[in-house]
């Protein structure tokens, strides 16, 4: 890893070693507000600590009985974190345009993944085979760009993706290129993530 992100992954790792459980209350809290009020938690900021409301980027990852159930998050940091978390939560439960809205007998069976993503950097490479040289199996997220289309992966997906070939190549499907496309524009960024996460019974309900 450079020496930005060694520092990145210290400090968000403290920060979910410290406050992971509130980010995780917030998703939850926000999850349970849609099912209510059709809308997400707004987080009282000035009762977190300074730590929670630094600008931030996550995604939320639900999974139901071990399947996922809905992802959506934030490429890149312009909000407090924790409001990026209820905003997320509430999004992946009832706005992933893969699957119907989340209903409230369905919550029992949920776990929430929160991953908080480093600033993207753009790297260099002469061509696909390049790219995918320099790509770190299981560590990498990965953000490509071309024609007007964009799409990201998660670290996490290495783990059903581990080719790194196939992994971009999916990629490119999920931004609606062909998985063989390329172009002398090909843009990719890479980040990495630090990770919390936990079933939904054993996140308590109050809300923050």
């Amino acid at each position: 890893m450079t020496t930005n992100e060694t520092d990145f992954a210290a400090q968000t790792r403290a920060l979910l070693g410290t406050h992971g459980d509130v980010f995780l209350m917030i998703a939850k809290g926000s999850i349970e507000h849609g099912l209510s009020a059709h809308s997400p938690l707004t987080p009282a900021l000035d009762t977190l600590p300074p730590e929670m409301v630094e600008t931030g980027a996550c995604f939320v990852t639900l999974n139901k009985t071990g399947r996922l159930r809905g992802c959506i998050g934030s490429p890149e940091a312009w909000r407090p974190l924790a409001t990026d978390v209820a905003e997320n939560a509430f999004r992946a439960a009832f706005k992933d345009p893969r699957f119907a809205p989340l209903k409230s007998d369905e919550t029992d069976q949920l776990d929430i993944h929160l991953s908080v993503l480093s600033p993207a950097e753009q790297f260099a490479f002469r061509d696909e085979d390049d790219l995918i040289v320099k790509l770190r199996v299981g560590e990498d997220g990965l953000i490509i760009e071309d024609q007007g289309r964009r799409a990201l992966f998660l670290p996490s997906v290495w783990s059903q993706l581990p080719d790194p070939v196939q992994f971009v190549a999916h990629l490119k499907t999920k931004a609606g290129l062909g998985a063989t496309h390329w172009s002398g524009t090909f843009k990719a960024s890479r980040f990495i993530t630090a990770e919390t996460g936990a079933v939904w019974s054993d996140i308590p309900s109050e809300n923050h």
